[in-house]
């Protein structure tokens, strides 16, 4: 049985664990070392912990194995996202942008790479895609589902696009995981993801990654990391290998209460602008449905105000605010005091782990 043939759970408990072997653990602890014993063959082998770790192998491979390409492993989101636009973009390029996806990919745009003269096109999500989107482009970076705004794109499409004019295509795919989404098998060249979501899943690390169908990709990813010293911890990395294993198991809870939450919300007096890729209606169900493998946990909507919001935590026994999702734990970020172009009363809910019936019953109440 190859490894395409195993199902996600599978896949997720067993990716990137050694050949069983007597009297050893199944999955081996965190390597701790900044210099290595040196060999005949240093090129072959680890010899500086900035260079490689055994540990950062394990999770590429696993998490490579999910997403169907190479996977460089970054200590954040972000480290990731910068890795790959520093790594592909040179002075006077265009990039695309999503102007409705994570403001901080904008922000280190503009304030970081502002030395390189970018020509920065920023288009929402849904589009309008015209034409003139991708002439002379080197890199299309996408985001989809979006963060917050839950939009989604056609990945196939515009990467039949991108590549028709030259272009890179890359997806950020946070939101889906690797398990909702494989935007390589869709076309993409590049994904990005935010492992501190739901892939490590407990809030309480940070990780990221990049994955790419293109062997000198990254290579050429690896060397930035290197160059750059952005590497992961070990410790950090082996966190997110062990929680990795239940991430099936996470995301089928989280997406289940998703879909009870957002039933509960429907028509409810309080709440407007109510969206999940997973309602069947929602502007973006049926684009979702034909490219995404399976739910997530994520939904929004929105209350009167801030103040609305800051009462429906305060009122609530299970949901806490705070600014992450896809962890074991529901979460509520109003995201309009991040500087996201959203009314005050937006809400991004991220459905953790709880009890169906617990959390619907708390959320009906808080907002009674």
């Amino acid at each position: 049985m190859t490894t395409s043939d195993l199902g996600d759970g599978t896949r997720c408990v067993r990716g990137g664990h050694p050949e069983p072997a007597g009297g050893t653990p199944l999955l081996p602890g965190p390597v701790f070392a900044a210099p290595f014993h040196l060999g005949e063959d240093v090129q072959g082998s680890d010899f500086y912990g900035r260079a490689g770790n055994p540990t950062w192998r394990a999770l590429e491979s696993a998490i490579g194995d999910l997403d169907g390409g190479h996977c460089v492993l970054l200590p954040s989101g972000m480290a990731a996202i910068s890795t790959l636009l520093r790594a592909v973009l040179i002075p006077g390029d265009a990039v695309v942008l999503p102007s409705d996806g994570y403001y901080a990919t904008r922000q280190f745009v503009s304030d970081e790479l502002s030395d390189l003269g970018l020509d920065v096109r920023e288009i929402d999500t849904p589009g309008p895609w015209h034409d003139d989107v991708f002439a002379g482009v080197r890199l299309v970076l996408l985001e989809t589902p979006s963060n917050p705004g839950l939009d989604v794109c056609d990945i196939a499409e515009l990467a039949d696009r991108a590549h028709a004019a030259g272009a890179l295509l890359a997806v950020d795919n946070t939101t889906a995981t690797p398990l909702g989404q494989r935007p390589l098998e869709l076309g993409a060249d590049i994904v990005v993801a935010s492992d501190t979501k739901a892939l490590s899943g407990h809030s309480d690390i940070l990780m990221g990654h990049v994955s790419v169908s293109d062997e000198e990709l990254a290579q050429r990813l690896v060397r930035a990391r290197t160059l750059s010293g952005s590497i992961p911890g070990p410790f950090e990395t082996w966190l997110a290998h062990r929680s990795m294993g239940t991430l099936d198991l996470r995301l089928a809870r989280q997406a289940e209460n998703a879909a009870a939450l957002v039933e509960a919300l429907r028509g409810h007096p309080a709440v407007s602008g109510l969206r999940w890729p997973g309602l069947p209606g929602d502007p973006s169900h049926d684009l979702a449905r034909r490219q995404m493998r399976r739910w997530g946990g994520v939904f929004r909507f929105e209350l009167a105000d801030a103040a609305a919001v800051d009462e429906f935590v305060r009122r609530s026994e299970l949901v806490v605010a705070a600014t992450s999702f896809g962890g074991l734990h529901s979460t509520v970020d109003r995201r309009a005091q991040w500087g996201d172009p959203v009314p005050e009363g937006f809400v991004r809910f991220s459905a953790g782990c709880e009890d169906p019936a617990d959390l619907v019953a708390d959320v009906r109440q808080a907002l009674s």
